[in-house]
C-alpha cells in the first residue's frame, strides 16, 4: 500500500513538473491563455490606492502598425501600396425607431434596393466619440458677451447653464456615434495607356477618383430617398476620422478644428510677414514661372 501511494505521489510530481515545463495549465479542463503575436503582454497589477476612472483608456497602437499598407492620403482618397484606393463618406441616419411600421418598411426596401444594385464590397464603419459640447458653450458665451443690455439674472442663468453642461460632460463618459461608408477600388494598370510614368500616375488617380466618386453618388442618390444624407469626406475629413480614432480622449481638449485653425496641417511652417515681403515673394515666384515658360517655348 505504501509503495502504491509513493508511486502516485511521484507520478503526480512528474505530471505537475511536465505541465509547468510545457507552459500548459495544470488542471486539464482549464483553457490555455492565447498569446496574440505582436501584442505586448499587459500588466494588470495596480498600485495600491490607485482609482480606476471610466474615462481612462489604453493608448491606441501607432498608425503605421494598424495600417501598414497605407501609402498616402490625397485627392480625398486613401492610397495603398498595391494601388488600391479607398474613399469614405459620412452618413447621417434617419431616426428609425421613431417611425411607424410602414415608414420603417419603406426604409428597409430602399436600403435593400441599393444593396442589390451594387456589385462591389462596401464596408460600414461606426465610430464612437466622446460628446463635445464646446460649440454650444462657445455660442452661449458669445451671446453673453455681445448683449450689452443683458440683465444680471439672465447672465447668471447663462453662466449656470455653461457650468451644468461642463459638469454633465465630465461626470461620466458619454458618446455619440458617427457612421461612415468605406468603398475600395483597385484600377488595373494594364488597362491604362500612357506615354510616361507621370501620365500613368495622373490617369491612375483620375480613374480611381471617378469610379469611387460614382459609387459614392450612387449611394447618395439611393439613400436620399430614405432621408439618409451621404456626404463625401475630403482629405481633411479622412484625417479628422483618423485623428478621433487614435486620440479619442485627447480630442476633447485638443480638437481637430483647432489644429486646422492653427495651420498645423500645413506642409510648411510660416510666420507673420509684412505686406511688402509677401508682395516681393509673389513677384519672385511669378518671375520664376515666366522663365520656366520661356525655356519650354525655346526648347
Amino acid at each position: 500500500m505504501k509503495d502504491i501511494l509513493f508511486l502516485l505521489i511521484v507520478g503526480l510530481i512528474i505530471y505537475v513538473f511536465s505541465r509547468i515545463i510545457l507552459k500548459e495549465p495544470i488542471l486539464p479542463w482549464k483553457n490555455k491563455k492565447e498569446i496574440v503575436p505582436g501584442v505586448p503582454k499587459q500588466n494588470f497589477k495596480k498600485k495600491k490606492g490607485a482609482k480606476h476612472s471610466p474615462l481612462d483608456e489604453d493608448e491606441a497602437a501607432p498608425f503605421a502598425q494598424l495600417f501598414s499598407s497605407v501609402q498616402s492620403i490625397e485627392n480625398h482618397m486613401i492610397r495603398h501600396h498595391d494601388n488600391t484606393f479607398t474613399m469614405m463618406a459620412e452618413v447621417e441616419p434617419v431616426n428609425y425607431f421613431l417611425l411607424d411600421q410602414q415608414e420603417q418598411s419603406g426604409i428597409d426596401s430602399i436600403f435593400e434596393t441599393w444593396l442589390a444594385q451594387i456589385n462591389y464590397p462596401v464596408r460600414i464603419y461606426l465610430q464612437n466619440r466622446f460628446i463635445d459640447l464646446s460649440e454650444p458653450i462657445e455660442d452661449i458665451q458669445k451671446v453673453m458677451e455681445q448683449e450689452d443690455d443683458l440683465s444680471p439674472l439672465a447672465y447668471e442663468y447663462g453662466q449656470s447653464m455653461i457650468n451644468d453642461l461642463l459638469n454633465w460632460q465630465r461626470s461620466q463618459p458619454r458618446y455619440e456615434t458617427k457612421r461612415y461608408l468605406i468603398i475600395d477600388f483597385k484600377p488595373e494598370i494594364k488597362d491604362i495607356k500612357a506615354d510616361d510614368q507621370e501620365e500613368l500616375e495622373e490617369k491612375l488617380l483620375d480613374k480611381a477618383f471617378n469610379e469611387l466618386y460614382r459609387r459614392i453618388m450612387t449611394a447618395q442618390t439611393q439613400l436620399r430617398k430614405a432621408e439618409m444624407k451621404v456626404q463625401l469626406l475630403t482629405t481633411e475629413g479622412i484625417g479628422e476620422v483618423l485623428y478621433y480614432t487614435f486620440n479619442r480622449r485627447k480630442a476633447l481638449k485638443n480638437q481637430f478644428k483647432h489644429i486646422e485653425e492653427k495651420e498645423q496641417l500645413a506642409l510648411y511652417v510660416t510666420a507673420d510677414q509684412t505686406a511688402e515681403h509677401i508682395a516681393l515673394v509673389k513677384g519672385e515666384i511669378q518671375n520664376v514661372q515666366k522663365e520656366g515658360k520661356q525655356k519650354e517655348q525655346a526648347s
